[in-house]
């Protein structure tokens, strides 16, 4: 049978990406804490930290961590249902992975209608988030997948409206004649990473085939739209964003059809959902008011 303890020190310790941390967090010497990992690894007969800066899991040990993950998460629901809707042992670390324009356009406002929960947010494109969840790294994903992982359950919550746009300069020089083959291939084209596949997907329903124009890499929503502005290149943006930039006029719709919509989903962990439940209703609530009606 396995020390909770011991599981608690790895989980900080992998979490909080030292010993010396994790020990401030639990509380003890970094002695203790290496003790208790010293003691786990010997019970398991393998190596569970690869040390390090930060330190990170074996394949054993991030099996490890997932169950402890998940027996965390079943005594968060435990301790919730027997006291009143909070929990005992102090506020649940809500680990979940959000694509960065949720993250700048609406997802936000769902964290601040939930109290009592703390939050370990990472970032990542909507097309890769159901990765992390099946690795166990977080409890929740807005995903662009419809499918649940193993696991998980999933509510669709509307579609994130983009607009392909440019400055008028911009369409001046490179889209005077409309966003036909040979504008597209010369026209510099922002993208967000090598993971976003947003900007080729518009221009395959736009044009039919994908061109291969010069690119720009901005990794920031914000970014993303000051650099179309700047005329560094055209990108889709989050039409969420676009209201001062639209009645302005710094930036303008481009193509014959500009709008470009992203279906997004909630997954979570099934065992975490109602320690989920103030979290999961926010989102539901501030979806309907920010994100398109799916089909």
């Amino acid at each position: 049978m396995l020390d909770y303890s011991q599981l608690e020190a790895l989980r900080a310790v992998l979490r909080h990406g030292s010993f010396e941390r994790a020990a401030a967090a639990l509380h003890v010497t970094p002695s203790a804490v290496s003790q208790r990992i010293r003691a786990l690894e010997e019970q398991m007969g393998s190596v569970l930290i690869q040390r390090g800066t930060p330190a990170r899991p074996t394949a054993t040990g991030q099996r490890l961590l997932h169950h402890a993950e998940q027996v965390a998460l079943l005594e968060a629901g435990l301790s919730t249902d027997l006291n009143g809707g909070m929990p005992a042992q102090g506020p649940l670390t809500v680990r979940a992975v959000v694509n960065a324009d949720s993250l700048d356009s609406w997802f936000l406002r769902a964290i601040g209608q939930t109290d009592g929960l703390l939050y370990d947010i990472s970032s990542d494109d909507q097309d890769v988030s159901t990765q992390w969840l099946r690795r166990g790294d977080v409890m929740a994903a807005i995903t662009a997948n419809p499918k649940p992982v193993q696991g998980c359950d999933c509510i669709a919550l509307g579609a994130l409206r983009y607009l392909a746009t440019a400055s008028p300069q911009f369409v001046a020089r490179y889209f005077a004649g409309g966003v036909d083959w040979d504008a597209a291939r010369q026209a510099p084209m922002l993208m967000f990473n090598r993971k976003d596949q947003m900007q080729n997907q518009w221009l395959k329903r736009e044009l039919g085939l994908i061109p291969t124009p010069p690119l720009q890499f901005i990794p920031s929503t914000h970014g993303f739209i000051e650099a179309a502005t700047r005329g560094i290149g055209w990108g889709l943006n989050p039409l969420l964003l676009l209201d001062r930039p639209l009645k302005t006029g710094a930036l303008i719709a481009i193509g014959a059809n500009p709008v470009f919509d992203v279906p997004l989903f909630w997954q979570y962990n099934r065992i975490a959902a109602k320690a989920l439940e103030p979290l999961t209703r926010a989102i539901r609530e501030v979806s309907k008011e920010c994100l398109v009606p799916l089909p």
